[in-house]
């Protein structure tokens, strides 16, 4: 703690967006950079606080070093904190970007002021490693002789390969898209991470010796029996079996799942063609996301770029507390209202609404809903919804966009050829150390866990990693 009275002198100063008028015209980020020495005085404000809950499990999955690159930058110390940072977490500029920041939550001044703005400082660091250069490939000391499939490349995937590869081990990545990446390429719109920030890592990973094998997909254009040649497999496929909403007029053209949608607009992005009649576009339409998420928020983000008449969002469960809820007291992740970048942009929203059905004719135009409200079931149980008499409302929507969450990997094909067990939420089921039943197969991030933060896929990939170069060698020799 380099300024023991900076969370007293200093106010948090938050990242600010670009202008709305401005950003809404454009794919590009919408952070706009800070300036080194607002960085440094915001890492001042970190304080001794003894017990740094910022880096327990209730703050920070990979367990970041929080209150160490926090005073690397005040100090303007600034390679020492970059390599505080990425010692627990391979990709820091990702985390800076999409991490809803549970560190923040935790920090322990945020218990009686503003928490310190550990995201943005992250971010910074990690952005100024690579325009210093700083961040280069890192080369195994020795090959272990051992090969390693790693089944896709999201978060998890990348995390896990890069750490087999420093510990020397031939990894290959085998991917179903086109190009690597997983939901950082094809989930993520680029207002909120721009692909040369994913690119940039992915040939840092090409480099330390990582083979990807894109548009192949496990267990169909390569065999469970060609896998299983491997010494060990890592299941980190994701989970993208989505929620669906089964009511009448759920089969009417312009209902579509959200990441069938978003995929669509970062393909298009990326300079893919996209044939007429497939396209699936939110100009002079009246949308409605049904779902109150990040990927709704996403959704909503993309069909305002693309000039949509009207976002209006809806979500089942009750609006949250403008403050935090007792019911989630520090250092716990809070329930409390959020409202994202998009909802600043001409998204409106509602609470407490269920749907139940579309109608059109020839395509979506209306959708029929109703309000509940939520009632204690006794006994400290849940709420449980109960509709409201004489509630029933029309929403005009000629666009619709499922973004209620996901249940889980899709468990025919590989899995089901693996014949590995699915645990009760329908995620592939493992032990502590990431094993599945089958041995030599392990499972991480969201196929494991189900659909969660891109932080905790980055924490189950390394964790995975460990186990399995423990599996192959039994005297692990870990990359620093």
């Amino acid at each position: 703690m380099g300024d023991p009275k900076g969370f007293i002198a200093i106010r948090r100063q938050d990242a600010r967006y670009r202008p709305v008028a401005v950003r809404v015209t454009d794919w590009l980020e919408l952070v706009e950079p800070i300036h080194a020495e607002v960085i440094r005085s915001q890492g001042a404000r970190c304080m001794d606080c003894g017990v740094p809950f910022c880096q327990s499990s209730y703050g920070c999955p990979v367990q970041n070093l929080v209150p160490d690159f926090n005073d690397l930058a005040y100090r303007g110390r600034w390679r020492e904190a970059l390599k505080a940072l990425q010692g627990t977490n391979n990709f820091p500029e990702f985390t800076g970007r999409l991490c809803p920041a549970p560190c923040e939550s935790a920090c322990v001044l945020g218990i009686t002021d503003d928490p310190v703005t550990i995201k943005a400082i992250e971010k910074d660091i990690a952005d100024r490693g690579w325009e210093k250069g700083w961040i280069r490939p890192v080369l195994p000391v020795e090959n272990s002789g051992k090969r390693v499939a790693v089944v896709g490349s999201g978060p998890a995937g990348l995390a896990a390969a890069q750490q087999l590869r420093r510990a020397g081990h031939t990894v290959t990545v085998f991917e179903k898209a086109d190009r690597p990446g997983g939901l950082l390429r094809y989930g993520i719109p680029d207002f909120k991470m721009e692909k040369h920030v994913l690119d940039r890592r992915l040939e840092q990973l090409v480099d330390e010796g990582v083979e990807f094998r894109c548009g192949v997909e496990a267990g169909r254009d390569v065999g469970v029996e060609e896998l299983m040649r491997h010494d060990a497999l890592l299941l980190a496929m994701g989970a993208m079996e989505h929620r669906e909403l089964d009511v009448p007029g759920r089969d009417l053209p312009g209902v579509h799942p959200a990441m069938e949608y978003l995929v669509q607009q970062n393909r298009v992005g990326a300079g893919d063609s996209i044939p007429d009649g497939q396209r699936i576009h939110a100009a002079g339409r009246r949308v409605l996301v049904i779902g109150g998420g990040d990927t709704g928020s996403d959704c909503a983000g993309t069909a305002i770029r693309q000039g949509a008449a009207s976002v209006h969002q809806v979500e089942i469960l009750p609006r949250p507390p403008d403050e935090r809820s007792p019911s989630t007291p520090w250092p716990r992740w809070p329930s409390k209202l959020r409202s994202s970048h998009s909802h600043y942009e001409g998204c409106t929203r509602d609470w407490s609404v269920q749907v139940t059905a579309f109608e059109g004719e020839g395509r979506v135009q209306r959708v029929r809903a109703t309000h509940l409200s939520w009632e204690s079931e006794g006994n400290g149980r849940r709420l449980r919804p109960v509709e409201i008499a004489d509630s029933q409302f029309v929403i005009d929507a000629d666009l619709v966009l499922l973004s209620m969450g996901f249940t889980g990997p899709r468990t025919g094909g590989l899995i089901a050829d693996l014949g590995t067990a699915l645990d009760r939420r329908g995620a592939v089921a493992t032990d502590t150390c990431y094993r599945t039943k089958v041995p030599g197969v392990f499972a991480a991030g969201d196929a494991r866990r189900g659909a969660s933060l891109v932080v905790w896929a980055i924490r189950e990939g390394r964790d995975a990693a460990r186990s399995i170069d423990h599996f192959l060698r039994r005297d692990t020799t870990w990359p620093a």
